[in-house]
């Protein structure tokens, strides 16, 4: 019964012109174990294949944020149109192991590289790709320098500028964004700056808290007496919280201090592998312009797209604040998801690399 049921789940799947099944493997000194589901089209002998790699914060294999599942949304739609897709459950969510707090970028990317080559071993699998989003995107171009199975990538809102600018145009686009007085957001501009240059300056010294605690503390004594001059600007200060303590905690772990230091340039220009790097104009995470010039300008295989009205998590978006995506109905906008099948399943594959040829 137990067997008739699995072959039944199976063949219900399959229908829908894919089978999906859940799939497990170790990385290469079997330290961390790897829990994902692999989506096959049905009826098809040989197919490109892509592994999607997540970005900041653990989310599990189907991409779940703000409510929306959106790594799910893509295998499918993907799966559908001839092309496997495996996406994983980040480390220390779900069926994967391992302490994601220790993680980097270079870890994940990593990850990336092992879930590349258990992909390729798959019967009928011809090429394999990354699909990167936010922080997946710089981890998929880093993977795609590391590995040689990696023949193509995708970035949906990839991060291709310094940690540092990434952090800074974020936390300055989501102040603005706010709906706070111009008081405020001068205030908390200026403390977002004076703790982004610190934990750059000292990402690498064990007195990074230290450093920390000191820049806060001048802050706040000129904030101080800045307000002792002006009513206005000492008024302003009422409902004005920095959330030092939480900082500190993320500015002193390991991913923190690896991602603000983090320059992409020399891996982009050692990307030997087509990119398509897609990104939302109404993205405040990654600012479109930016980081799709970077594409543009250092990698040669690159075909840059900004969609129109799109946020971070590829919806089409009205107000485009950080609260909206979870009130939007749409899971992830469906020209993208269009384009993506349309260029990959473009490519030519062989055992010599890839070429672009629609």
């Amino acid at each position: 019964m137990r067997l008739l049921l699995i072959l039944l789940l199976i063949s219900i799947q399959g229908m829908g012109q894919y089978i999906s099944k859940a799939v497990d493997y170790y990385n290469a000194d079997s330290s961390i174990h790897f829990g994902g589901t692999l989506t096959i089209p049905s009826g098809m002998e040989s197919f490109p294949a892509v592994v999607i790699v997540s970005g900041t914060g653990r989310q599990d294999r189907d991409g779940t944020m703000a409510g929306h599942k959106m790594f799910k949304v893509i295998a499918e739609y993907l799966s559908t149109n001839g092309i496997a897709v495996l996406r994983v459950d980040d480390r220390g969510t779900g069926t994967t192991t391992g302490d994601y707090e220790k993680a980097t970028t270079a870890d994940f990317a990593a990850d990336a590289v092992t879930a590349a080559a258990f992909l390729k071993a798959i019967t009928g699998v011809n090429g394999v790709g990354l699909i990167g989003h936010s922080e997946g995107g710089a981890a998929a171009y880093m993977a795609a320098v590391n590995s040689k199975d990696v023949r193509f990538v995708i970035s949906l809102a990839g991060l291709a500028t310094t940690g540092l600018k990434a952090l800074q145009a974020q936390n300055r686009a989501i102040v603005a964004s706010a709906g706070i007085p111009v008081l405020m957001q001068q205030r908390f501009n200026a403390i977002n700056d004076i703790m982004f240059d610190t934990a750059y300056a000292y990402a690498a010294s064990p007195d990074v808290e230290h450093h920390l605690r000191g820049a806060f503390a001048a802050w706040n004594s000129a904030d101080l007496a800045k307000g002792a001059q002006d009513s206005v600007y000492a008024r302003s200060r009422d409902h004005f919280f920095f959330p030092l303590e939480s900082y500190i905690r993320q500015a002193t772990g390991p991913w923190y201090r690896y991602h603000i230091r983090f320059d992409p340039v020399p891996w982009l220009k050692q990307v030997k592998v087509p990119v398509l790097a897609f990104n939302g104009d109404k993205d405040i995470m990654v600012d479109a312009d930016e980081n799709l010039g970077n594409y543009k300008k250092y990698v040669h295989l690159a075909k840059v797209i900004k969609e129109p009205g799109l946020n971070h998590l590829f919806q089409h978006c009205v107000t485009c604040t950080m609260q909206e995506p979870a009130s939007l109905k749409e899971d992830f906008a469906p020209e993208v998801l269009k384009e993506m099948v349309l260029w990959i399943n473009g490519m030519k594959i062989d055992v010599n690399g890839v070429q672009v040829i629609k």
